[in-house]
């Protein structure tokens, strides 16, 4: 506020619309007034660096070559933390014995045994799985989507533990999985392939398979139901899959499975039983278990 005590024109520093003196600095006409920081803030301030120092002193704080000063507390946060996960290994611990000496079925039908299994599986799914089936375990074409009831290899959780342990055409294991399906162009003429396409495409839409034998059908019969069933409910003792449903995994439409029919793909999982051990397949076959489609 202005200070009426104040005679602008004797003290050339004081500013006449203020009535508060300069520092007498001045840059284009602007003039610097001297308004001194409140007395609380700045103690505050100086409060804040003696904390600051003090802080430095008891707790690690100044880098170092190699190392930093550890604060004459000797407190250590990386300390605390490798306390702590020290602590949750040992509890856990206990269960990675118990999942190691059980079979899948026994680790089921345990509720805590079932559910440390499960939590782990899916930590683990997220690190070696979902490249291939997706993070919800939905798939992608060639991938099989573990979340609904169509098997390739079964679903129990017997059949999913061996599928995840050997893998399917893995060839560093001797009990994976093995199914091939031929390419058909030296076995059926173009016209016979796009007809028993037309007719496979058919049974995907849930139409049934036809009463009457059809020119197709009987190419189907021939050829096709060895390996996927006489009415193309498919075989998960061959890894075939059920052609009579909505859900394909390699090939939907009339044109992507008479490619099939000429060149076949077929898809190989790794064995990770050699890879993760025991106790981890078994985890995972408990998560996919869990996932629904489990029979």
């Amino acid at each position: 506020m202005h200070d009426p005590h104040k005679d602008p024109h004797k003290d050339p520093h004081l500013d006449e619309l203020s009535g508060v003196s300069t520092t007498g600095h001045e840059w284009d006409g602007i003039k610097e007034l001297n308004n001194p920081l409140p007395r609380w803030w700045v103690l505050t301030f100086y409060a804040c660096i003696a904390w600051a120092l003090a802080y430095t002193v008891f707790y690690p704080a100044w880098p170092l070559l190699t190392t930093a000063t550890t604060g004459v507390l000797g407190y250590s946060s990386r300390a605390d933390v490798r306390a702590e996960l020290a602590e949750a290994e040992a509890g856990r611990s206990g269960y990675i014995a118990a999942i190691k000496a059980a079979d899948i079925e026994q680790i089921l039908a345990d509720e805590a045994l079932r559910t440390v299994a499960t939590a782990a599986g899916s930590a683990a799914f997220k690190v070696n799985c979902i490249q291939c089936h997706g993070s919800g375990a939905q798939g992608s074409k060639g991938f099989p989507n573990l979340n609904d009831d169509d098997w390739l290899w079964g679903g129990t959780p017997q059949q999913i533990l061996a599928t995840i342990t050997h893998g399917v055409r893995a060839p560093e294991d001797a009990d994976t999985h093995v199914s091939e399906m031929p390419a058909f162009t030296d076995i059926l003429k173009s016209g016979e392939i796009a007809s028993v396409a037309a007719f496979v495409a058919d049974l995907s839409k849930g139409t049934g398979f036809p009463a009457e034998k059809t020119a197709a059908a009987q190419i189907f019969a021939q050829n096709c139901a060895s390996c996927h069933g006489e009415r193309g409910e498919g075989n998960q003792e061959m890894g075939a899959p059920n052609l009579a449903d909505a859900l394909s995994l390699m090939a939907d439409g009339e044109e992507a499975i008479a490619a099939q029919i000429r060149a076949p793909k077929h898809g190989v999982m790794p064995a990770w039983g050699g890879r993760l051990g025991d106790v981890t397949v078994k985890e995972l076959a408990a998560y996919v278990y869990s996932l629904g489609g489990g029979k």
